[in-house]
This record gives C-alpha cells, structure tokens and sequence, in this order.
C-alpha cells in the first residue's frame, strides 16, 4: 500500500427532504436497493478496502499493553486541593474550582445553583432556534440531589470537589431514573435499572446530574441533528450545528449550564462537538473508561469520556470517571491513573508530530489558527516534527466500516419492527451497513492491525501527533435538513478527517480550543498520544488556555454570577 497521502475530499451528492425520503425507501426495497447499495458502497470506499492485499491477522479490540503512565494519582480530590493556588488564564465558564469555591464560602448553595440551571435550560429552549441541549430532566430528582449536596456542605462533609456541581449525562448513557433513547424515538421507554459506572462514579463524587443530553441518533453521524428530538443547536451560533454525536454534552457545557458533561465516541463523537463548541473534550486509551451502562452501540470502536469547560475540569472528571471496573473485562489490567505534570507550562524536550498533507488538508482559517495554536506550544519549549502518517485511507475505510457493522448488528433486534422509526439518515446508513458482509469486517479487522502498528511506528519518532479537531469550523444548519435530516457524506469526511484514527487505534486522544474564526466560530486542536498518556494530552491542553482567551457565547449562563 502506498506510503503517500492518500485522504481526499468528496464530492457527493447531498439529499434532505423528500428526495432523503424517497431514497431511503429505495434502498431498503429489495427491487431497487441492489443496485443503489452497489453505488453506495462504491462511493463509501467498500470495494477499495475489499481489494487490499494485507498479511496481518485481525485484531477485534484496540488492547495496548500496561506501560508506565507517570505517578499515580491517590486521590483525586487531594490532586486538586494542591493546586487551589494554581494559576490559569480566566474564562467566562463557572469551572469545577468556581462551584467548590462558592460553596465552601457559603455565598451559594448547590440549591441556588440548580434552580438557576434549571431556568436557564428551559429559557435556552424558547424562541424560534431552541438550543435542545436536554431530551430529558427530572426537576425533582434534579432539587433533591441539590438539596442532599446543601446538606453535605452545611454540615461540612463534602464529598469532594464535584459535591454540588451540575453535570450532563449523554443519553447513550444508563442514568437512574431516566430512560435510554440513544437518540431514537421508540427506545428508552423505560427507566434503566442502575447507573452506568461512569455515572455512578460521578453520583459517589456528589455531582448534580441534571439530566440526559441529545445526541445524534444512534450515534449514526456528527453533526447533532437528531429529528426526533429536534436538532442541538451551538451556543456560538445557533444558526449553526453542535457536532455530535455527543451534541447536547458540549452544548450544555458551552452555554455554561454546567462545567462536565459525560461524552461517548466512536468516531470522534466527544472530541468533534467539543472543537465545534469550543470546550475541552479527552477520549482516552481504549478501556481506560469503564464503557459498563453504555448502550452496546460500537463495541470495538467506542469510548465514555469527560466534555469540559477547562482543562483542569477535564482532568478532575476523568480522574473520577476512568479506572479499572469488574463490570468491564476491557478496563482491568491498565497502569494506574495519573495527572503527573499538570501544571508544568514547560514543554522543553517534547516532540509534537505533524504529518503536513494531512494538517493541511483543513479550510483555510481553521488552518491558520491551529499553526498559531503550534507556534504558542513552541514558545513553551515544544519541538516540532515533520512525519509520515502511510496508509490513513484504509484506515478511514475501515473505521467506518467497523462502525457501521457494530451499529447495524446493535439495532438489529428492532429492524423489523422499528425500521421507518428510524430518521431517514440512520434508515440509509443501516441499509448501507446490512450489505457488508463478514469477510468486510475481518478485512477492516486486519487493517486496524496495521494501523495500530504503523501509528505505534510513528509515536516512537516523537511523543504526540497534532492536527486541526475537525477540517472545518461548525457548518451552519441547512433550512431544508429541518426537521428530518440530511444525508451528507462530503460533510461528514470533512468533519471526522482527523478523528478516526483514534478510535481505529484505541489511542488517547484529546481536544481543546485554540482560537476563533472571523465569524467567531470555535476551532480545535486535535493531539493524540501513546497509549496511557492522558495525563499528558490533558497538560498540553492546560498549556494551550496560557494562550487563548476564551469568549462568552450567545447563549450563556454562569449559575454562580459574581460569587465565584
């Protein structure tokens, strides 16, 4: 296979509305769909990764060795008591430090807070741009929580430092006493039975779990347009989309209702709606995270992770959240948790990775600003490399066909039943994914062998690999994508361009935000590590907000005021 750059953009035809309609009926028909299935696959790349000549054998789970991953972290709130002094450019956002600041002074209460977040998340849903971030909320158990944190804090035993602080659960996620829809309209009917361990986690730490967050149906695509329970709309632009598909997690976090959100991805749906709505989003090594309580979506593929407002936010949740757990045979024998050298702006020695075709390949300004974004890391003593990323098509190819083929196995159970419930886009995509075959999935399977290789290669020339988030800032929301969808696939290449690799690989990786387009958009910067180096990526992404100076969104709140 060529050693060349080999990522191109598309130039696909774009369906929404009745011609989405239309479409979607003739390839689910057994007359028609033969052939245009044929053209799909053609188009999706099915019959280039169906020719590859490869020797590897296939790996089924992205597993990475234990290695060492720097001094282990004991306590998670004794980590962030130590740095009560550290120093951090200001932001508009109310960070984890705010609330456990407000609230150890008395100034606010968990209740306060969680009254104010509830009226703001219901005033961000009037008007004629509703931002859609909650699909669900349970106000009582919303103020009973708030009132069992008042409490705590009262009585001055706080849990730590996330006692009393909202956070968002992505409705991919099992939370008591919601449902799980996984963003369609005919699952989730009842209550889960228990927490999903990241939940859990985060319930045993005190936060406040505000509720379920929209997100792209079955995770299926990335923009967050979900046409059951109406598109998650970007609190930069809300003419514009959130990325998803963990869509209302970044959005509740950009408009300020609260400084965590639990994310989900397979490919890219934490770090693509972070990048999009400016916030910080970490996918870690693959089984870093317990995925117990998830809906079985994208098995070999998929990750749960911590949205945040800042870096430190990011860190506190994923110290909480990540670590091993008997319910998840995938998250046991890891290295220990650690945020080693957090607050060490000295990037001397450290080599960041930029393969130049691929940073490039990006919409002008988006590039622009992610080459300043390199520029201020040098300045902290980063070193730049060029490199060579070979074989990053057959990669692609087999991340989407990888995904895909779990997403249709995962739904199988309801197709026949269920199949026109499903939005049009989804109805396509699981019509194209029913034409694989298993030898596809074996072929994918070998190349993710190579791929891991190949990407293992190249980290052991420098210590990270940096690229732009997503190709583009956050597109606008077209008027005839409203309220069923749109099928997009040139869109959805340009927004995953960077994403897959980490998710085909099982390698951390994380984004934060470098700057801001004319039109003030949002964009990202994108770095990936060797397995186990969260801690790492979360430092570079604390050095990165010396340089930044975040802005407030259109939609906006800050449930602590002044206090903070």
């Amino acid at each position: 296979m060529s050693s060349t750059y080999d990522l191109e953009s598309l130039n696909l035809p774009r369906l929404a509305g009745l011609p989405l309609k239309l479409f979607s009926e003739a390839v689910e028909n057994p007359v028609t769909g033969k052939a245009l299935l044929g053209t799909l696959q053609k188009n999706a790349g099915v019959d280039k990764l169906r020719a590859l000549e490869l020797d590897e054998p296939p790996t089924y789970y992205p597993l990475h060795p234990p290695s060492d991953s720097g001094e282990p972290l004991r306590d998670a709130s004794q980590w962030f008591e130590s740095r009560r002094k550290a120093e951090s450019r200001s932001v508009p956002f109310a960070t984890v430090r705010d609330y456990a600041e407000a609230y150890r002074s008395g100034a606010i209460t968990p209740e306060n807070v969680a009254e104010a977040v509830l009226n703001a998340i219901a005033e961000s849903d009037k008007g004629d741009k509703p931002l859609r971030s909650f699909i669900a909320i349970d106000r009582d158990d919303v103020m009973r929580q708030a009132r069992e944190s008042t409490k705590r804090f009262r009585d001055g035993r706080p849990l730590g430092p996330l006692d009393g602080v909202p956070v968002a659960v992505k409705d991919e996620v099992d939370m008591t006493p919601y449902g799980t829809t996984v963003g369609t309209s005919f699952l989730g009917k009842e209550p889960a039975r228990i927490d999903a361990t990241v939940v859990a986690r985060m319930r045993a730490a005190g936060a406040v779990l505000l509720g379920k967050t929209n997100m792209h149906e079955i995770g299926i695509s990335v923009t967050g347009l979900n046409p059951h329970h109406g598109v998650a709309r970007n609190p930069y632009a809300p003419d514009h989309f959130t990325g998803g598909s963990s869509s209302g997690s970044a959005a509740a976090v950009a408009a300020g209702f609260c400084p965590v959100a639990i994310g989900a991805d397979g490919g890219g749906s934490i770090r693509i709606p972070s990048s999009f709505c400016g916030v910080v989003g970490l996918k870690g090594t693959f089984g870093r995270v317990s995925g117990f309580g998830a809906a079985p979506l994208d098995w070999t593929v998929g990750h749960l992770g911590p949205i945040a407002a800042t870096a430190e936010d990011a860190a506190i949740a994923y110290a909480i959240m990540a670590g091993p757990d008997p319910k998840d045979q995938l998250s046991l024998r890891h290295p220990e948790i650690s945020l080693e050298g957090f607050d060490d702006l000295n990037l001397d020695g450290l080599k960041l990775g930029v393969y130049v075709p691929w940073f490039e390949h990006a919409e002008g300004e988006t590039v622009q600003i992610c080459k300043s974004a390199l520029e201020n890391l040098k300045s902290a003593g980063a070193e730049v490399v060029e490199i060579t990323i070979p074989e990053l098509d057959p990669a692609r190819l087999a991340h989407a066909l990888i995904i895909l083929s779990e997403m249709v196995s995962a739904m199988d159970r309801y197709y026949a039943e269920h199949r026109r419930d499903f939005g049009l886009e989804a109805r396509v995509s699981l019509a194209l994914a029913r034409s694989f075959t298993a030898r596809d999935y074996v072929q994918a399977q070998r190349v993710r062998t190579r791929s891991m290789r190949l990407f293992m290669e190249v980290l052991s020339q420098v210590d990270l690999l940096v690229t732009p988030t997503t190709a583009l800032p956050a597109p606008g929301i077209p008027a005839d994508a409203l309220p069923d969808g749109e099928s997009n696939l040139s869109l959805v290449t340009e927004i995953m361009r960077f994403a897959f690799p980490a998710n085909l690989t099982g390698l951390p990786a994380i984004t934060f935000p470098v700057g801001y387009t004319k039109a003030g958009l949002p964009v990202g910067l994108q770095v990936m590590g060797r397995p186990w180096s969260e801690a790492l990526l979360l430092r570079i992404a604390h050095v990165a907000e010396q340089f930044v100076e975040r802005r407030k969104p259109v939609v906006f709140t800050n449930p602590i005021g002044g206090v903070a």
